[in-house]
């Protein structure tokens, strides 16, 4: 992936940095409503729905970024004892429960009015950013839900370290 550089001193809708960074990265993408970015992601473990929320009154941006399971709301008590521990590794950014549909998502807001601004390359550290932790938590979330591990268990899954190869 080529970094993407844009030269201007004009003001952007984020969206349109954000369409950029998405058309550089030749991913599949809809912008379905004004102030709306939806893309489809292929990672190591299942495809996520990425989506960029520009809310221009609020001058806010919101990126979220799904993991495509869905959980039962009998397993929503130990899903939420594992966020918490999850959640408590971040630097940056959170994961949360979806209560439409169960599905688990990472999100992280930026507040950009009063001039404030990104760019491409901040969208696509941010984009970066996101993915890699969805790819990293992962494992944790399947390890509950499938592997019937309890949320510490699952954690110390996630979080191990591989020394060498194989």
């Amino acid at each position: 992936m080529m970094p993407l550089m844009i030269e201007t001193n004009e003001t952007h809708n984020p969206l349109d940095l954000a369409e950029l960074v998405i058309m550089n990265r030749d991913w599949v993408f809809d912008r379905p409503a004004d102030g709306e970015l939806v893309a489809e992601v292929s990672g190591v473990w299942c495809n996520y729905r990425v989506w960029f929320n520009w809310q221009e009154e609020n001058g806010g941006l919101t990126l979220s970024c799904a993991l495509d399971a869905k959980f039962s709301k009998a397993m929503l008590t130990k899903i939420h004892t594992l966020l918490a521990l999850v959640n408590g590794k971040l630097w940056l950014g959170h994961f949360d429960i979806c209560p439409d549909d169960a599905s688990v998502t990472f999100r992280h807001s930026l507040l950009l009015r009063d001039g404030a601004g990104t760019t491409a390359e901040h969208l696509q550290e941010l984009l970066d950013h996101a993915i890699s932790e969805c790819e990293r938590f992962y494992p944790a979330f399947q390890s509950v839900v499938w592997g019937g591990k309890s949320a510490a268990e699952a954690i110390e899954i996630a979080l191990f370290d591989t020394i060498a190869e194989a």
